[in-house]
């Protein structure tokens, strides 16, 4: 009987011990959970369950997130050209023509290339015949005022394509270009300087490409510049006060006098509207 009792006994014992083992191991577990919970929170992460079961962390509202994309994935691919289009701040689709390996035209002011596409369409539009040597304005379909021109040598030809004028360059300064073995020993020229090759005005329609005057009327007519087009100086005032009248720049005589007196202030002017021009 009383071997029977401590039997029980022990067996009753040996079940608390089972339970309190098991209740130590399940404390520490949740004292672990608790810990990294703790932890995860510090760093800035919550845990939120995966699909599959496991615990993935993410960021904690409001915290910074740094995203590495997969390579190959079709997704990030796509977001990085958005950012692309939007970090350069072209408009998308939109097209430029790459400028020749040989190309060192003189120096210009850069102005809204880069908005030309958001412009309106002026109602006049130039074309200029490499061939002929000759710079054409037309009201649509309508030629109102041929001009001689002197275009690009054989060594420095003037590039052929399409483009859009933007802004008009009053009393321009001349800056060599680098790395061009015919501008090295040359010095910049101030505007309204008698030597300075941009002569009174310039068109700026693929900087550094641009219609200019010129401090050699002589030269009209002829493939002699460094792929720029030149006019006389009396025919690009004229042209360039067309283009700015036709876009709805408006200024009167007085103050056209002045920026032609003034002639050592350089004045440039965006247009806000685009004129076509066709070099071909």
């Amino acid at each position: 009987m009383r071997r029977g009792i401590r039997s029980a006994a022990r067996v009753a014992t040996a079940a608390l011990a089972l339970v309190a083992a098991a209740c130590t191991i399940e404390d520490a577990s949740d004292k672990r959970a608790a810990d990294s919970a703790a932890a995860a929170t510090a760093n800035g992460a919550v845990e939120t369950p995966a699909s599959s079961g496991t615990v993935v962390p993410q960021p904690a509202p409001g915290s910074a997130q740094t995203t590495t994309p997969a390579t190959g994935a079709a997704g990030d691919s796509t977001a990085a050209a958005a950012g692309t289009v939007a970090d350069s701040g072209a408009p998308a689709g939109a097209k430029s023509t790459p400028a020749t390996g040989n190309l060192s035209p003189d120096s210009v002011d850069v102005g809204r290339t880069s908005k030309a596409a958001l412009l309106p369409v002026a109602s006049t539009r130039i074309e200029v015949d490499l061939n002929g040597r000759t710079l054409t304005v037309f009201d649509g379909d309508k030629s109102v005022g041929s001009y001689r021109v002197a275009v690009g040598s054989k060594e420095w030809p003037t590039q052929t394509g399409e483009w859009s004028i933007t802004q008009v360059v009053w009393n321009p300064e001349w800056i060599p270009p680098k790395n061009e073995a015919w501008a090295e020993a040359k010095d910049p020229k101030k505007p309204g300087a008698p030597d300075n090759p941009l002569g009174r005005a310039q068109l700026v329609y693929d900087p550094p490409r641009t219609v200019h005057g010129t401090n050699e009327p002589q030269s009209i007519g002829k493939a002699v510049s460094h792929g720029s087009i030149r006019l006389s100086n009396a025919d690009v005032v004229k042209v360039a006060r067309q283009l700015m009248d036709v876009t709805g720049v408006k200024k009167d005589d007085a103050w056209y006098r002045q920026v032609q007196q003034n002639r050592t202030e350089k004045m440039p002017v965006d247009l806000p509207q685009r004129v076509p021009i066709r070099v071909f």
